[in-house]
């Protein structure tokens, strides 16, 4: 070789080690330029808060300032529905399946009224473990998941950490114990959760994740802070609302913790690759078991643990920058099963092949306020003694039709006319009843929901007694309301 040639040789040689970092830094920059899109998504999930609570829904007395600013930045759905009562909403959540597939149709453990006319079936103690849920799909897509709050799906073994949730922490109460606060810093579960939900969102910023902050607020029993209860008593009731200050109180409380989130989601320039959605696990509970009024739910019929509108719709509202707009309002009909299909299809992941798949993706009415969703009927079931007797019940477009199981009697409403369902249209509207009620007893099959039974040890005079969980039995329960479902 010759010595020219040796050295242009030694040249292109050296001139390529010298290229290698200028390569390797303009893979990493272009890889840095095409980051991971896909959103960020963020499910607040109140405790017992109703359709008529918050300001952005007309409440006079409440005040929600964050959560009303969330719905101005975002989209109210005023058709929004959940389970009854707390257990079966948080299986359809996590599973994008019907409660009733898996007996979770009560909370959990439930409670039963051994005298009561009917036997209710008895509940599981879990969501099983089989149950692909939407944090073990997002999780095995890449997202980081993290889960903060009331639980009520299972004890030890059938946790959100047993279920997909990489980070989490598990509460109950609206306060800490003087040892937990000593830790914690404060006495208040909702700013508790809320520093921890915080400290996840900053830790995982720069990549996509999957938060879901669950408060036990507004469930009794109530309390708030000093200050904010007496704010509260100086402040004049509202007409027609109870205006309980431990309640409004613990409404500020969660309304601030929204407001934390959506702070921090702001701060960290992350509010146009971030969906929020908030929303509630039930409908509210107006009067607890001694009597003691609570809130109410009017316009909406009834409250927690009935099939009647105030039972089951609640509200919601999503918020994500650019892509929803502000300030819109939907009266599209929609559950928290389908929140499980929303999240999937935005986070780009296919549902489960191997579990059935009961909701669907809300994504394209939270991106165009004009858009409809297919036309599909929405199911309830309630085999158990609540704050009502065992039934079932069925939506159809504007009609809902309920089926109480003690005797068989059917009530149907035009909910497009008559939200308080004050007007039984069983008797007059005999086609559309029979159409609803055939379409609820093929569905109960299908999913193979567990129905009720004749009870041998019926006792009219005792029927309202709840069975111990050690055994014997209770008081009966005393109710602003009669058992009966009549109005």
């Amino acid at each position: 070789m010759s010595p020219l040639r040796s050295d242009s040789v030694k040249f292109f040689r050296l001139l390529a080690l010298c290229l290698i970092p200028l390569a390797f830094r303009a893979n990493t920059v272009q890889g840095s330029s095409n980051p991971d899109t896909r959103p960020n998504l963020i499910l607040i999930l109140a405790d017992d808060l109703g359709w008529a609570d918050l300001g952005c829904y007309g409440n006079q007395y409440n005040e929600s300032p964050r959560i009303d600013q969330l719905a101005a930045m975002g989209m109210r759905w005023t058709q929004f529905y959940a389970g009854p009562v707390c257990s079966p909403t948080r299986a359809n959540i996590q599973s994008g399946q019907d409660q009733a597939r898996f007996g979770i149709t009560q909370h959990i453990p439930g409670h039963r009224r051994p005298f009561a006319k009917l036997r209710d079936p008895e509940v599981p103690r879990q969501l099983p473990l089989e149950v692909t849920t939407f944090a073990e799909l997002l999780g095995k897509a890449g997202y980081k998941t993290g889960y903060f709050g009331k639980w009520h799906l299972g004890g030890t073994g059938f946790g959100p950490k047993d279920q997909g949730w990489q980070t989490a922490v598990e509460t109950q109460g609206n306060t800490l114990s003087p040892a937990m606060a000593k830790v914690a810093g404060t006495d208040r579960m909702a700013e508790y959760l809320t520093n921890m939900a915080v400290d996840f969102i900053e830790q995982n910023r720069d990549q996509p994740f999957l938060l879901q902050v669950s408060h036990t607020a507004v469930h009794i029993p109530l309390s708030t802070t000093k200050s904010r209860r007496e704010k509260y008593q100086q402040k004049p009731a509202a007409s027609n609302y109870p205006s309980r200050p431990d309640y409004a109180g613990l409404i500020e409380e969660l309304d601030e913790s929204v407001g934390r989130i959506l702070d921090t989601i702001e701060r960290l320039q992350l509010s146009g690759r971030t969906l929020i959605i908030f929303t509630s696990d039930n409908g509210g509970l107006e009067t607890e078991q001694n009597g003691t009024i609570t809130t109410s739910n009017k316009p909406l019929r009834r409250e927690k643990g009935t099939l009647y509108e105030g039972g089951i719709r609640v509200p919601m509202i999503a918020c994500w920058q650019n892509k929803v707009q502000p300030g819109t309002k939907t009266d599209e009909i929609a559950s928290t099963i389908d929140l499980f299909a929303t999240f999937a299809d935005l986070a780009g992941c296919q549902l489960p092949k191997t579990q059935p798949n009961d909701g669907i993706s809300l994504k394209g009415v939270l991106q165009d306020a004009s858009c409809s969703l297919p036309e599909r009927a929405l199911f309830w079931h309630l085999p158990h003694y609540h704050h009502s007797t065992p039934a079932s019940a069925i939506r159809m477009g504007g009609y809902k039709l309920l089926e109480f199981h003690e005797d068989h009697r059917l009530e149907l409403y035009d909910l497009n006319n008559d939200i308080g369902e004050s007007t039984n249209l069983s008797v007059t509207r005999t086609d559309m009843a029979a159409r609803l009620h055939t379409a609820l007893q093929t569905w109960r099959h299908q999913v193979g929901a567990r129905m009720p039974e004749p009870n041998p040890d019926y006792d009219a005079e005792r029927s309202t007694e709840l069975a111990k969980p050690n055994g014997g039995v209770q008081k009966k329960e005393k109710r602003r309301r009669p058992v009966k479902d009549g109005r």
